[in-house]
């Protein structure tokens, strides 16, 4: 096999284009609605796997995807920003799991990153590093995307190699976040081709498509118009029916039925099926816009003769998410913060759905319904939000032309089919450090002869204390907090609930079995029928779970925001920031739900200035102190929800100037109910109190996505009543100072007095 770079140039390019939130009855070319022409033309170059699965989480899924290696012995048993001090939950990727993208850079190949990364250390993603999981640090050669889970695609976290950028256009310029990632993949594979045609590449294309924000031009959503007025019970129907015409499933193979969490679509009012409806439309307006984007990215490997020549994988990390809510939501953020959604908030925006004016996400019954037949959905380890849509084409080496592959796969079996397939040995070491063994298997025989034997036969899951295990074609099932929210209620717990000793001995009674040779979609619950059996598949997990890291079981979620973590610098109540690139949303203060205050010295030139001081977060949430029209304005934005403004009733003066904002804690946070600690927020100017603010309720734990930025408002604006761009301050910001120590209120009306005085 190929162990040097010596033969560089009889190498074959490999482009994996992973998609995010996408589920198994989604898509048309696997019997769903929502057109995807560059999915389509993979395929019917290609083959597709029907028995693909994830592990039903973004991160988690993304490290078995260029690894090779099971999620939990990643680090990565639940997204990067949920980390937590266990082995298999502490976020980093050891070094002695190689990403492919180090394999083939040792290789010989230019290697880009584009689009989503969510493979860092949450707490790191600022300019002090360290950069160790960053990806210029783990062999990719060119980055552009963004770090964290998602980004607002109109105004994205844009991160250009290892540093932040601002997009290079806004969305009344016809700015998309979709559209960049494929100029600049382009134009990543256009640049090394100009210098050496010869050279192959390693692309990691991961656009935001469908994850939220469902953003999108409303010309795209429009042309879905009508498409989705049958509501997703007909459409789970009506996609059946067409993936049995596929071929996918034989005639006689039923659905899962009928969710109890999701809404039955004739019970609704029309107001709310015209806000569903218009929600999915958004949804596949946003989706078949991305792929077609992709497509451009295909023109071009073929305009230079590289098409064929390309192994292309496609896969989603997770089924469709459900993380809208049983209304759908303007703001995906209210999720994370147990924030209920209000029907007649949403019926209000109905169409400002997908601009810049929301955060959106469509109703959990669409993400069901586009998991057809399974149930379920993302977050859980039920089939909707483990088995995904997966391709390889490969023009050039494998003859499949829209061909179907029944085979059992996992995501941790794309490093070794690729190497197996480029006839490379995994390396005993990179950079240094010896190499643990891959995880996952080769696929390559189930390529090429569609009546291989299974080669991938055992798998487990467990994601938010979810747990499943395959084995055989036998699948054994423990949901958390249930196998639905509704069951998971009648036991007693909720979801994102911590898991005691106690619960799991409970739990561990309520596994379910199912013979998902015969019955894939999980109709027939056999575990009385088969309690041996059931026990053989639990200990199994067990077993597994010990290998790999697994425990101990967690179910909480928003709770792990704010769990304490390792930070870049020092531990510290004071937080001192200067002008620059923004800091990441995890690492920055916690102010949440406690007293603390914001401390900015400036100086203003002789007739004034205006602009942002600091901010942080966006429209779906935040706060912001700025200058407009002469007065200081300090705006705090409840996720969309509320708006809290102070403004000064004296003017800004000139020269050297001190601006303090102070927060007092009044009462107790209802963090379950959405609901922050409330609390008196006070203004000053030079120590004098300029204005206050009565709160009563504050961001249970994070704002959004979207960090803090000193000097202007980085990527979408807080207060969009008031200002739409950057916002730049016109003077000088010498710092701001963040005091998160506990101590700095008492008083609220002694809060600026006390605060000068200690600077």
């Amino acid at each position: 096999k190929a162990s040097a770079a010596s033969d560089v140039y009889k190498r074959q390019n490999v482009l994996f284009y992973v998609l995010d939130d996408i589920g198994f009855g989604q898509l048309e070319p696997l019997g769903g609605l929502v057109k995807a022409p560059s999915f389509k033309r993979i395929l019917d170059r290609g083959l597709a796997y029907t028995n693909y699965h994830t592990t039903g989480l973004c991160s988690p899924t993304r490290t078995c995807i260029i690894t090779g290696r099971n999620h939990h012995s990643n680090g990565m048993g639940a997204i990067s920003e949920w980390s937590t001090g266990f082995p298999g939950y502490d976020g980093r990727i050891p070094a002695s799991h190689g990403f492919i993208s180090e394999i083939l850079n040792d290789q010989g190949y230019n290697t880009f990153g584009l689009g989503k990364w969510h493979l860092s250390v949450a707490t790191e993603e600022t300019m002090a590093g360290p950069f160790d999981t960053w990806p210029s640090r783990r062999g990719f050669e060119r980055y552009y995307g963004f770090l964290g889970a998602e980004t607002d695609q109109w105004y994205p976290d844009l991160v250009y190699d290892n540093h932040s950028i601002t997009p290079p256009a806004t969305p009344e310029e016809g700015y998309h976040l979709s559209k960049d990632l494929a100029d600049k993949a382009i134009q990543f594979i256009g640049d090394a081709h100009s210098i050496a045609p010869d050279k192959p590449f390693f692309m990691y294309f991961c656009p935001g498509a469908g994850h939220a924000p469902h953003h999108i031009f409303k010309e795209e959503a429009d042309k879905y118009k009508g498409v989705f007025d049958m509501g997703w019970d007909k459409y789970r129907e009506l996609v059946f029916e067409n993936q049995k015409k596929l071929g996918i499933f034989p005639d006689d193979t039923e659905m899962s039925p009928h969710d109890p969490d999701v809404q039955v679509w004739e019970s609704l009012s029309d107001e709310e099926k015209q806000l569903f409806t218009r929600m999915m439309e958004v949804f596949a307006g946003f989706v078949t816009y991305t792929d077609e984007q992709f497509g451009r990215i295909l023109d071009f490997l073929e305009d230079i003769g590289e098409l064929d020549n390309t192994l292309i994988m496609v896969i989603s990390d997770n089924g469709a998410s459900p993380e809208g809510g049983v209304d759908g939501t303007l703001n995906e953020n209210d999720f994370f913060n147990y924030i209920p959604t209000k029907l007649e908030d949403n019926l209000a925006k109905l169409d400002t759905l997908g601009s810049p004016e929301n955060y959106n996400h469509y109703a959990w019954g669409w993400a069901n319904a586009g998991n057809t037949p399974y149930k379920r959905w993302k977050k859980e380890t039920f089939r909707g939000g483990t088995t995904d849509p997966f391709l390889i084409s490969w023009p050039a080496k494998i003859d499949a032309h829209g061909e179907y592959r029944t085979q059992y796969g996992h995501a941790i079996d794309m490093v070794p089919t690729v190497l197996d397939l480029l006839n490379i040995d995994l390396p005993e070491s990179i950079k240094g450090v010896k190499q643990d063994p891959i995880e996952g298997v080769s696929l390559a025989s189930t390529i090429t002869d569609p009546n291989a034997d299974e080669v991938h036969t055992t798998q487990y899951y467990e994601v938010l204390g979810s747990r499943s295990i395959y084995h055989e074609g036998w699948r054994a099932e423990c949901g958390w907090p249930g196998p639905n929210y509704k069951t998971g209620a009648e036991r007693g717990h909720q979801v994102g609930d911590a898991i005691s000793a106690d619960d799991l001995i409970a739990h561990d009674k309520t596994w379910e079995l199912y013979d998902v040779t015969n019955d894939p979609a999980e109709c027939h619950n056999l575990a009385e029928q088969h309690p041996n059996k059931l026990k053989e598949m639990i200990d199994l997990w067990y077993e597994e779970a010990q290998k790999y890291n697994v425990l101990p079981l967690q179910g909480t979620i928003g709770q792990r925001l704010t769990f304490p973590r390792p930070m870049p610098g020092r531990a510290t109540d004071t937080h001192v920031y200067f002008p620059g690139a923004p800091v990441a949303a995890l690492a920055a203060p916690n102010i949440y739900n406690r007293p603390h205050t914001i401390t900015a010295d400036l100086h203003v030139s002789q007739g004034g200035a205006e602009g942002v001081i600091v901010a942080w977060g966006s429209n779906a949430g935040g706060h912001t102190l700025f200058v407009k029209d002469g007065k200081v304005h300090f705006v705090y934005n409840y996720e969309g929800h509320k708006m809290f403004r102070i403004v000064s009733d004296k003017p800004l003066p000139e020269g050297d100037v001190t601006i303090q904002y102070g927060f007092k804690v009044t009462g107790q946070p209802d963090l379950r109910n959405g609901k922050g600690a409330p609390g008196t927020g006070i203004l000053a100017i030079d120590g004098e109190k300029v204005g206050s603010v009565d709160m009563d309720v504050t961001v249970p734990f994070v704002f959004c996505i979207e960090g803090l930025s000193v000097g202007y408002d980085y990527g979408d604006a807080v207060d969009h009543e008031n200002y739409r761009d950057a916002f730049p301050f016109t003077g000088t910001v010498k710092k701001v100072t963040y005091d998160v120590s506990g101590e700095a209120i008492h008083d609220a009306e002694a809060v600026a007095r006390r605060l000068l005085g200690r600077q």
